[in-house]
């Protein structure tokens, strides 16, 4: 559930095609949680990564039935009834700056779940997913302090590169220019996430964000699928959605970041690229070139490196 990681740009947010993160406050810094972590926060942070990633997969299969647009509509309208039902988030209180945040919050995450949803139904999910990452890499190459952090760029862009030409046709042009503007927009995600974090307590923020999502993909949702999404069979599989995609990974993350580090939180969350592929070629079908298979793998470890280097910049 995009869904909010730390707040700070030094953490690679789970890939949230389909992702709804979960809010840290902004004053984690990387040092939260207990140091080891232990075996069972590993696995609840992996049980999150398949269960977005996996949820993704499921979203594309919906895709012939209810479109893009209304599967997107479905997935956040569930998500944020859900949201809104947990955390009850009280709206008085706030001024016209804090709405106006909920707002720009609101449509990064319509932006970067619809923009993402357009490039898996062009693209394997696990190229998707790759080029996806790259927004919140740039944060943590930018955020860094260290000249090395330039070198994690660079592994990445050969990575990118490699990835365009992998495979004998490559890949499709428009798809991976939904996936860079979803990078785009996990990016801005991650930086309203951490001003959400500041100025709503609790996950509040992002329930009202969610809602805000859901009201703006609504109309696109329902003028393009129609009677489609009140289909049984169709909300099943979107309730599915929204549960593999935000709840569940909200849940599991959350537990998570109760007893590890953000920066070792983050490290395994850079994971997302591979286990995308994964779930492509198991839910979907969809083999990768060895080209392909090797530029996802230098994404992943420059995500992890760029998340190293940037959590060791961090105040001791």
């Amino acid at each position: 559930m995009t869904e909010s990681r730390p707040a700070v740009p030094t953490a690679v947010p789970s890939p949230v095609p389909a992702s709804v993160p979960i809010v840290v406050p902004a004053a984690d810094t990387g040092r939260t949680g207990s140091r080891g972590g232990g075996a069972g926060a590993v696995g609840l942070v992996l049980g999150g990564a398949l269960s977005v990633q996996f949820g993704a997969a499921v979203a594309a299969l919906l895709f012939p039935r209810a479109g893009v647009s209304g599967v997107v509509t479905l997935r956040l309208v569930i998500a944020a009834a859900v949201l809104l039902a947990v955390c009850r988030p009280r709206p008085r209180g706030y001024g016209r700056r804090d709405w106006l945040l909920i707002g720009g919050f609101g449509t990064a995450l319509a932006g970067m779940n619809t923009l993402i949803y357009e490039a898996i139904d062009r693209i394997p999910l696990g190229a998707a997913v790759t080029l996806e990452v790259l927004g919140p890499l740039a944060l943590s190459v930018i955020a860094g302090g260290r000249p090395t952090r330039w070198l994690w760029g660079l592994l990445a862009l050969c990575g990118v590169v490699l990835l365009q030409g992998g495979g004998v046709h490559g890949l499709d042009l428009g798809g991976v220019g939904f996936a860079l503007g979803a990078s785009v927009m996990w990016a801005a995600y991650i930086l309203l996430s951490a001003r959400t974090g500041r100025r709503f307590p609790r996950a509040d923020g992002l329930a009202l964000a969610m809602t805000a999502a859901a009201v703006l993909t609504l109309p696109l949702g329902v003028a393009t699928a129609g009677s489609a999404l009140f289909d049984p069979v169709t909300l099943g599989l979107g309730a599915a959605v929204a549960g593999l995609s935000s709840v569940l990974p909200y849940t599991l993350e959350l537990l998570a970041l109760r007893r590890m580090p953000t920066s070792t939180f983050a490290v395994l969350v850079s994971l997302g690229p591979a286990i995308a592929a994964v779930a492509g070629l198991l839910v979907l079908g969809q083999s990768l070139a060895a080209g392909q298979v090797a530029a996802i793998v230098l994404v992943v470890a420059a995500s992890a490196g760029a998340v190293r280097t940037s959590a060791a910049d961090l105040p001791r």
